[in-house]
């Protein structure tokens, strides 16, 4: 049962990350090409603050990676990228990652 709820749960954590207007404008940019923090700020017109927040939440989630790079100056950037991925939400699928899978179905 454990098992099973903890499918549900990362599927709960995908589910709300991704239930947000600006994450998903995010997304949206990275899908393109991954981007460097600033320039998806400037992109997605949020602070650099407020786009890591949502962005601990994406990769959190496994919608997005970010990595270290070296900029033309020499000084390390964070480049996001978009991961691949797909979500299917159908009644089926909840009853399963809900219902344990020792009980019968009447």
């Amino acid at each position: 049962m454990t098992e099973t709820l903890s499918k549900a749960d990362v599927l709960a954590a995908q589910l709300a990350a991704i239930a947000s207007t600006q994450r998903m404008r995010i997304i949206a940019e990275l899908a393109h090409a991954p981007l460097h923090v600033s320039e998806l700020a400037r992109k997605v017109e949020m602070s650099r603050a407020l786009l890591y927040m949502h962005l601990r939440k994406l990769e959190e989630a496994g919608f997005v990676a970010g990595q270290l790079e070296l900029g033309a100056d020499g000084k390390a950037i964070n480049v996001f990228e978009v991961l691949p991925f797909r979500l299917t939400i159908t009644p089926d699928v909840i009853t399963k990652l809900i219902t344990p899978q020792n009980k019968k179905a009447n």
